[in-house]
């Protein structure tokens, strides 16, 4: 894993957006972003001062470049105070009520449900997401414009077994998910969101069948992005149901995510009585779909849209005027309970 100092997502903000939460800070936008923020309908629904506006005739450049210096300051402050806020640990953790366990090591940190939940509101996602919590990389910050994160999660819908595995075809079973991911678009744009084309397998799935652990990796392409994004997917089958591990990035950080993600596969486990080998068939139900079904989506697809709605924020993340709007309106709202501190009578 590398290690470098991170640098801020704030970077994807329009420089309307910034001026319109009074932050003011001089940042470059990626063409995609600058021009999704001109035709989002958060962007001109709001009113936005020109950020051509001349600033005081009586501001110095050296006034100016202290006064960004300074603004510069209290955003790596705010975005200190938000990692310290989400109680990143590693070592052994255990998810759920003893569902499973992550052994994680140093250079990952993990955040439990209210940290996670955090993490995915100030990506732009709605609040309400119900996670067992997120894996980060140790040495940047999820606010980082290069971040990426590991959303766990577990979908208890029976044992689904795995005879179907060794049989999948998975250029038919492409195919089948680029179809219905195709299908699905009238619904997205309907409400609101972008459009999604499957371009093909980033990597494709393989399943271990001993220790019950399957993975890949999609390539996707939303309108409006000018950065194609990567999904990968990791599932570890239990006694009732599914771990479910989803880590969203650009495509461009394949070689990096296909690395770590083989070492978050091999550091989570269900504990004992929930694992695939504790299954009783008296007892426990069977799932209605096996593996295939599984890779596809299709349980989630048939609960609608709006089941695996954050996913789909999620993964362009990176790319949402909301999302760089929102997470800009919690920063603020940071540097200004910081100001507010420091003022003489303020409450403590």
């Amino acid at each position: 894993m590398s290690h470098h100092q991170p640098r801020s997502r704030l970077h994807l903000f329009s420089t309307a957006a910034l001026v319109s939460l009074g932050l003011g800070l001089a940042l470059s936008v990626p063409a995609s972003a600058q021009a999704q923020s001109e035709t989002s309908p958060a962007a001109t629904d709001s009113a936005v001062p020109d950020p051509a506006t001349p600033e005081s005739p009586d501001a110095s450049p050296a006034d100016a470049r202290a006064e960004q210096a300074d603004d510069e300051a209290q955003m790596a402050e705010a975005i200190r105070r938000f990692d310290a806020s989400l109680d990143l640990q590693s070592g052994v953790i255990v998810l759920g009520s003893g569902l499973a366990e992550m052994n994680v090591p140093p250079e990952f940190r993990y955040t439990g449900p209210a940290g996670a939940a955090k993490v995915l509101e100030a990506w732009g996602n709605p609040p309400g997401a119900e996670t067992l919590g997120m894996v980060v990389p140790a040495d940047t910050s999820p606010l980082a414009d290069d971040a990426w994160a590991v959303v766990i999660t577990y979908t208890e819908e029976g044992h689904v077994e795995d005879e179907d595995a060794k049989d999948l075809d998975f250029g038919e079973l492409l195919a089948e998910m680029q179809k219905d991911a195709a299908e699905s678009n009238a619904e997205r744009e309907q409400a609101g969101f972008a459009t999604v084309r499957l371009v093909g397998w980033a990597e494709p799935p393989h399943y271990d069948s001993e220790n019950k652990k399957l993975y890949w990796a999609k390539e996707l392409a939303f309108s409006g992005n000018d950065q194609n994004t990567l999904n990968y997917a990791i599932r570890v089958l239990g006694r009732r149901g599914v771990l479910e591990l989803n880590a969203v990035a650009s495509m461009s950080q394949l070689g990096e995510i296909q690395r770590e993600m083989k070492t978050v596969l091999g550091f989570v486990e269900f504990k004992e009585g929930h694992r695939y080998a504790d299954f009783d068939p008296k007892i426990d139900e069977v799932a209605a779909y096996g593996v295939g079904a599984l890779i596809a989506g299709k349980a989630a697809a048939k609960a609608g849209l709006f089941k695996g709605l954050f996913a789909l924020l999620l993964a362009s993340k990176k790319f949402l005027v909301v999302g760089v709007i929102a997470l800009g309106a919690f920063l603020k709202g940071l540097i200004g309970r910081r100001k507010d501190s420091a003022t003489p009578g303020a409450a403590g």
